[in-house]
């Protein structure tokens, strides 16, 4: 049987969450970070345009995933969907009952397990999952946290964090504007999308929003945290205002 492992002040180092306080961050990262943009009443959510990202690193052979921050589901529910045992775990009471909700009609196979949960202090079996994956969600919590998700990973599992950065250099703000005009099209596709959905459909994001924070870490920052807290692991700059972390965990780690 595994044992549990707690998400607790022992797994973050201290240094790792005196992450600067943000001075002049723009607001458009921080309404990106809240993953949604409105076209009339059509949504569009950030997070939602690199799911296909994401489910790119899932590892052959997945049989167990871990979605941190899951909010209303919808990308727990596409891993579910794909025969994984999938749980989700989310800080918001609120969230996890609409990700329920939405959840409730799907066969049991492809139905995620859900908790009301605070990442940082749950309880995780130690080397259980295949993937874990953190969608605009590691900006919430110390960094450090990422170090209980590792242990979380079984060998050969994958972690892969899809994450907010704060602006503070050219490049970043070069890659903000690049976003607006990105951004624009993304949301007439979407329109486009949902215009043409049929019935039964995945639908758009609920009216439902989680609290959102500004990141306070700016790149550089994660990049040198990542390399000691999960060496190995690769960094790539992504349009609106996001990072795709991902590591790898060496098969047969003890």
């Amino acid at each position: 049987m595994r044992s549990p492992i707690a998400i607790g002040p022992k797994h973050i180092r201290q240094k790792f969450d005196r992450n600067p306080r943000p001075s002049g961050s723009s607001d458009a990262v921080a309404q990106g970070c809240r993953g949604r943009g409105i076209v009339g009443a059509v949504p569009f959510d950030h997070n939602d345009h690199y799911h296909r990202l994401l489910l790119r690193q899932v590892p052959p052979g997945c049989r167990t995933a871990l979605d941190v921050g899951c909010g209303t589901g919808r990308f727990a529910r596409l891993l579910a969907r794909r025969g994984i045992d999938t749980d989700g775990i989310d800080a918001s009471a609120e969230v996890i009952e609409t990700a329920r909700a939405a959840s409730a009609g799907l066969p049991r196979r492809h139905r995620p397990r859900f908790r009301h949960a605070d990442a940082t202090r749950a309880e995780l079996p130690h080397e259980h999952y295949d993937f874990i994956s953190c969608l605009a969600s590691l900006h919430h919590m110390p960094f450090g946290t990422v170090a209980a998700l590792r242990d979380a990973l079984a060998p050969g599992g994958v972690l892969a964090v899809l994450g907010c950065h704060r602006e503070t250099s050219p490049a970043d703000r070069a890659w903000s504007l690049a976003a607006v005009p990105a951004n624009a099209a993304a949301r007439l596709a979407v329109a486009a999308r949902e215009a043409v959905r049929p019935p039964g459909g995945e639908p758009g994001p609920p009216s439902t929003v989680a609290p959102v924070r500004r990141p306070e870490t700016t790149l550089e920052e994660v990049r040198r945290e990542a390399g000691v807290l999960l060496p190995g692991s690769t960094l790539r700059r992504l349009l609106f205002w996001r990072y795709l972390l991902v590591f790898r965990k060496p098969a047969g780690t003890a």
